[in-house]
């Protein structure tokens, strides 16, 4: 898409305020901490996403860790009932914004380290209530042949920005916690780390290193890497210490199962008994009492063709000499895919078996056409109850690796001599499909896991969602992640229930997080014709509402039910922005920019209840669950309901995928406006620069004809327009703006405000400007690098926030204090309000309450929304 400038105009005058002057000059170079008067408290839904690990302390059954996909990172301190961000509320939000493995000495409980996928290592003690980072183990941009001051040397991928080396594994010598090892690798990336018969060591990723170990003998001070014996591609899974002989390690890695005797300075391969010495992952059980120390290994199943079938090669085993020999505790692990009676099941064998030889699914059905009666899944996570060693778990993701099987846990009570199918939900189990099967294997049938706001999607759903993460604590109870949803079993997996989100009452799907939000929070409408009643959209999750707490204790807590999304059979997930009807508050309007029905303009005139397609405005030539155009600020005309009015965004910088637009097949980019109810809708960019971004619109609140459009792209501004988007003109701004984010009218003074700024721009153009004679003179309020939005309060217009983002992580430092800022005063002085949040770099939306100009509310980009109350 090219991008012309927009012609030159005359400059506005320019004035800059002054009164918090030194204020700018400190959160620019100083961290500062936020005012206390203001905390965020996370309200949900819980999870709602894909959580990557999960951790128990190995003492303190009351204390957990997790680190879910979208770069947030959660602890708690009493048992699972309410969740804290792991991040620095007032950092850079670059800190354990993706953790990737935690741990805990055996001598003291309140020590331990973590690593996030930056390379970077954390130390804390006080049981993982903060977290300081001691070392860096990445690499520098040198090293990976990136000048970050050549634009076109840095652009070679978005996962330079990370600049990190990726590390898989951190552990800790059990009797001896001056002792730490790391490896590096990215083993545990199920959704693109698939092993084939071609690549059996795995894929190898630019932004991660290979082929060594760290190990500090000084509680992380210092790291010394260690490459003896080790093959140069080496991504490493798992390492364990043996707790009674420090010198001994096992390690199981992307090459099969190392072994050390001198304290990791040296390693030799070992495979008496493995069959394809690939193990997926590795546990031990230890008994101190005894001595007994036993390791326990799940294999990557290797498939070979037999005439018109496939051989399943693969398994658990166990091993009782430190890793030297391996014992098969398969027992009957295996599937006879003939009797499972699952097409579904049998369309995923099929599609294992045919990324395993590289063939087409078509070929590999052709080819085997004969199911096969032992048929092994690949899992790749194993556990054992620390107390008791015949009590194991394992477990795969059949959504995003490659595998089959119906059931996502399985279990053994007799060291693997049987194994039962124990997460059982979904249509297959609730169909009795495959039942006599099951019962000859004296395999409970039917469903048994209990979900939030999810259970009528995953009751429905054939069981293709797939589980990431599994983790077991001191007292055996477990932990798995079903779709989106955290479980916990308290009886040997049982029975499984969700712990992300509290119910108001029984049955009343209502829902309270407990604070472990992984939700894509998105554009919030506060004020939608019944008080009470805030609309929330959210990527992945629908469309949500504020509701009644009912009974429940905590006044101050927020209650949200889901509208749309997962509670309707045929649901929209990705919802971008929303609008009620300004005599109508049961018609709600909104735009969905991915997954299912993308692209359309959905309606409800019941309040959420039903929902009808009534136009497709956008569509793409790529997958469902990619993106179509990015929507923004959806309008309806107060005086004259069928005008309606929305953008879409080219320039993407606050959604979850930024960058450029993708072509369009259907639709395009700049202002779009309806006259009839939103059934038919028309590009209106005349007067706008060719290729124009445009991020945001605002309507004049007293001249529905007036319209002022915040282009984002370089050499960008703002536009506008007195005939409803007919035709645009630029109206001038301060010349040192390249980019303009958000435009914002306060409807009781009339002031304008924009926000401006670069991910990669100079700290001079960044910052909120106003206007108080219609954008004949602008003042600018604030200074920063990279601002994303300014609102007033309706209530109280002395009383505004806006959203300061991160830039790119190469000119991070060049400004340090990200967040949520807060004044009272109409802008003369400022505070920084970060309390409580995991993401101050990503907050895509904030806007005080429109009733209560003490309560402001925000949404983050990657866990959720948030509430505050102004003290």
């Amino acid at each position: 898409m090219t991008i012309k400038p927009w012609f030159l105009v005359l400059l506005p005058l320019v004035a800059y305020a002054t009164p918090d002057s030194d204020f700018f000059e400190r959160i620019r170079t100083e961290r500062v901490e936020s005012d206390p008067s203001v905390v965020w408290k996370n309200f949900g839904p819980g999870m709602s996403g894909y959580c990557e690990n999960f951790w128990c302390h190995p003492t303190d059954t009351n204390v957990m860790f997790m680190g879910p996909d979208m770069h947030v990172s959660y602890g708690t301190w009493d048992g699972g009932n309410s969740w804290h961000t792991l991040k620095d509320s007032d950092g850079l939000g670059l800190e354990m914004k993706r953790v990737l493995d935690v741990e805990f000495s055996r001598q003291n409980p309140d020590f331990g380290m973590a690593i996030d996928w930056n390379g970077w290592v954390y130390e804390t003690i006080d049981r993982g209530r903060n977290w300081t980072k001691r070392s860096e183990l990445s690499r520098s941009w040198k090293e990976v042949g990136i000048d970050p001051n050549d634009p076109e040397s840095f652009s070679k991928g978005w996962y330079y920005e990370q600049m990190g080396t990726r590390l898989s594994e951190l552990a800790v010598d059990p009797s001896n916690d001056n002792i730490w090892y790391i490896g590096a690798g990215d083993f545990r990336n199920i959704k693109a780390n698939h092993k084939s018969a071609a690549n059996l060591h795995g894929t190898r990723f630019d932004y991660a290193d290979y082929g060594y170990i760290c190990k500090s003998t000084d509680r992380g001070k210092t790291w010394r890497k260690i490459r003896n014996g080790l093959p140069v591609d080496l991504d490493v899974a798992r390492i364990i210490v043996h707790p009674e002989n420090s010198q001994h390690i096992i390690m199981a890695t992307s090459h099969g199962i190392m072994l050390s005797r001198d304290g990791g300075l040296t390693w030799t391969n070992r495979t008496d008994g493995l069959p394809n010495n690939l193990p997926k992952d590795l546990t031990s059980f230890y008994d101190k009492a005894t001595g007994t120390f036993v390791l326990y290994l799940v294999e990557q199943t290797v498939y070979l063709p037999k005439e018109n079938g496939i051989e399943s090669v693969g398994g658990v085993f166990k091993s009782t000499d430190g890793g030297v020999s391996w014992i098969n505790i398969s027992g009957n692990l295996f599937l006879d895919l003939n009797a499972v009676d699952s097409p579904w099941e049998n369309d995923r064998f099929y599609k294992t078996v045919a990324h395993w030889l590289g063939l087409s699914k078509a070929e590999a059905m052709k080819r085997f056409n004969v199911l096969p009666k032992r048929a092994l899944p690949t899992f790749n996570r194993i556990v054992v109850n620390p107390n008791k060693a015949d009590e194991i778990y394992l477990t795969y993701n059949r959504k995003h690796d490659r595998t089959f099987g119906p059931g996502d846990v399985w279990r053994t009570l007799d060291g693997g001599r049987t194994w039962s199918v124990v997460a059982r939900y979904g249509a297959y189990w609730k169909s009795g499909r495959g039942a006599a099967y099951w019962k000859s294997r004296n395999n409970p049938v039917g469903t048994n896991v209990t979900f939030a706001h999810l259970q009528s999607y995953m009751d429905t759903n054939p069981g293709y969602s797939g589980n990431r993460m599994m983790s077991i604590n001191a007292a055996g109870e477990l932990f798995i992640g079903l779709d989106q949803q955290t479980l916990k079993s308290t009886d040997k997996g049982e029975s499984w229930k969700q712990v992300d989100d509290f119910e108001t009452a029984p049955g009343s799907e209502k829902w309270i997080g407990r604070g472990g939000s992984n939700l894509p929070g998105r554009f919030m409408l506060l004020e939608t014709g019944i008080p009470e009643r805030k609309l929330l959209c959210s990527g992945e999750h629908g469309l949500w509402q504020t509701t009644k707490l009912e009974n429940w204790p905590d006044k101050s807590a927020v209650a949200v039910e889901q509208i749309e999304g997962q509670i309707h059979l045929d649901g929209a997930h990705s919802i971008s922005t929303v609008a009620v009807h300004p005599n109508n508050p049961d018609m709600i309007y909104f735009l969905s920019w991915r997954q299912e029905h993308r692209g359309k303009l959905r309606r409800s005139t019941d309040g959420g209840k039903t929902w009808k397609n009534i136009s497709t405005i956008f569509e793409a030539d790529n997958g469902i669950w990619e993106n179509v155009a990015s929507q923004n600020s959806l309008i309806i005309d107060p005086q004259n309901p069928d005008n309606m009015y929305f953008c879409s965004t080219y320039q993407r910088i606050a959604e979850i995928h930024n960058g450029p637009g993708v072509e369009l097949t259907e639709g395009g980019y700049g202002f779009y406006r309806s006259f009839d109810g939103g059934y038919t809708w028309a590009l209106s960019n005349t007067g706008l620069p060719e290729g124009a971004s445009v991020r945001r619109i605002a309507m004049h609140p007293d001249n529905p004809a007036v319209f002022y459009a915040a282009l984002n792209h370089d050499h960008g501004g703002l536009y506008v327009s007195h005939d409803r988007g007919s035709h645009w003109e630029p109206l001038p701004v301060p010349a040192v703006i390249r980019a303009v984010n958000h435009v914002f009218i306060d409807r009781n003074t009339k002031h304008l405000f924009i926000a401006a700024g670069r991910n990669n721009g100079s700290y001079e153009e960044g910052g909120v400007w106003r206007s108080v004679d219609d954008g004949k003179s602008w003042e600018q309020i604030f200074k920063a690098p990279f601002v994303w939005q300014v609102e007033t309060s309706p209530v109280n217009p002395d009383r505004m926030v806006i959203s300061v983002a991160g830039q790119i992580v190469r000119r991070s430092h060049e400004f340090m204090n990200p967040g949520i800022y807060l004044s009272n005063d109409a802008g003369k002085c400022w505070k920084k309000i970060n309390r409580g949040l995991g993401q101050p770099d990503k907050i895509v939306d904030v806007k005080p309450d429109p009733y209560d100009e003490s309560v402001l509310w925000c949404a983050s980009w990657g866990c959720g929304w948030f509430k505050a109350e102004i003290k």
